[in-house]
């Protein structure tokens, strides 16, 4: 009798947990995106999250919150009330790179958060303002020899993949070229449309409909394979750059103490909207590659990520801050 009277007492006490996740969700999910409307993040975040919102029968409202490389707004994924109703779809600027590029973060990234599902992989464009006199990497190289300090690059933000994609270029070819930092990927296009920074590494889909309409001149992808969406550009690898590989990815992430069942219906939600033919078909016409692994593989991934660029930012001899 005293162990039945304790497992009713136990299943008292778990019962409105066990309530609350079977209900879930029962009200709007705040989606953060740690950067401004209209960058690589935002598409791919506004896309899962709409088909998101039709299977769990809840607005899935997009919160950009832009700043630090993606930081700010990841922290505010990390600090947010753990349950379930505000997650983030956040880069790898923001998860595995910033820590060694930062003096220091807000957050722990592998032990503020629990991983949901890694989205997509998205490679990084190489293309060049209109009036920068270059088609191909070796000319861009040969430029920027020739004129040491001359030529500027545009990222997304300090310790994002933009970022560490040009100082990755800047080592490998010996060359000096100048870093200047944008908040979020929008901005940095503004300016290299109107031929105030010369260079940039993007994702395609921010970048793709100024090379379609001839306003940027694309040079090269940083993946091993040339992007479906741009057949004609050739890969860094067939440019003669094969170490400058450059390859975003956006995850999604809630805060660390988010129920475990939580996380499941969150999980199944994103990657049953990965699978929709429409999400997939929008996002793979912009080069992303969707993945939706699990939260143990997603977890795993970041770990590998955070120790893969801390090697490549010692290499680069970049500064925190930089």
């Amino acid at each position: 009798m005293p162990l039945l009277r304790a497992l009713v007492g136990l299943t008292l006490l778990l019962a409105p947990a066990l309530a609350g996740a079977q209900e879930f969700p029962s009200r709007p999910i705040r989606l953060v995106v740690p950067f401004p409307p209209g960058g690589p993040n935002d598409i791919i975040a506004r896309t899962v999250g709409q088909r998101m919102s039709e299977l769990l029968g809840q607005p899935v409202l997009i919160d950009n919150r832009g700043g630090a490389g993606g930081v700010l707004g990841t922290d505010a994924v990390a600090k947010a009330e753990p349950d379930g109703y505000t997650i983030g779809v956040t880069s790898a600027g923001a998860l595995a790179i910033s820590s060694s590029l930062q003096e220091k973060i807000p957050y722990d990234p592998l032990k503020d958060f629990k991983p949901i599902t890694l989205v997509a992989k998205v490679p990084e464009i190489l293309a060049v303002a209109p009036t920068l006199p270059v088609s191909t990497m070796a000319e861009l190289v040969a430029l920027a020899k020739a004129k040491p300090g001359d030529i500027s690059f545009a990222s997304s933000g300090p310790g994002s993949m933009p970022h560490l994609a040009g100082e990755l270029l800047k080592i490998t070819a010996g060359i000096d070229i100048v870093h200047i930092p944008y908040r979020g990927a929008a901005p940095a296009v503004t300016d290299i449309l109107a031929s105030q920074v010369h260079i940039v590494f993007l994702d395609i889909p921010v970048l793709l409909p100024h090379i379609q309409a001839g306003k940027l001149k694309a040079i090269a992808v940083g993946s091993r394979e040339r992007a479906p969406s741009l057949k004609d550009v050739p890969t860094t690898a067939e440019a003669g750059f094969p170490q400058v590989e450059a390859e975003n990815w956006y995850g999604m992430v809630a805060p660390a103490a988010t129920p475990p069942a939580v996380i499941a219906k969150l999980h199944k939600a994103a990657v049953d909207a990965m699978k929709s033919p429409d999400v997939k078909d929008k996002l793979a016409a912009q080069g992303a590659i969707l993945v939706g692994d699990t939260p143990e593989e997603f977890a795993a991934y970041i770990r590998s990520e955070i120790d893969k660029w801390r090697k490549v930012v010692v290499a680069a001899g970049v500064k925190p801050g930089q």
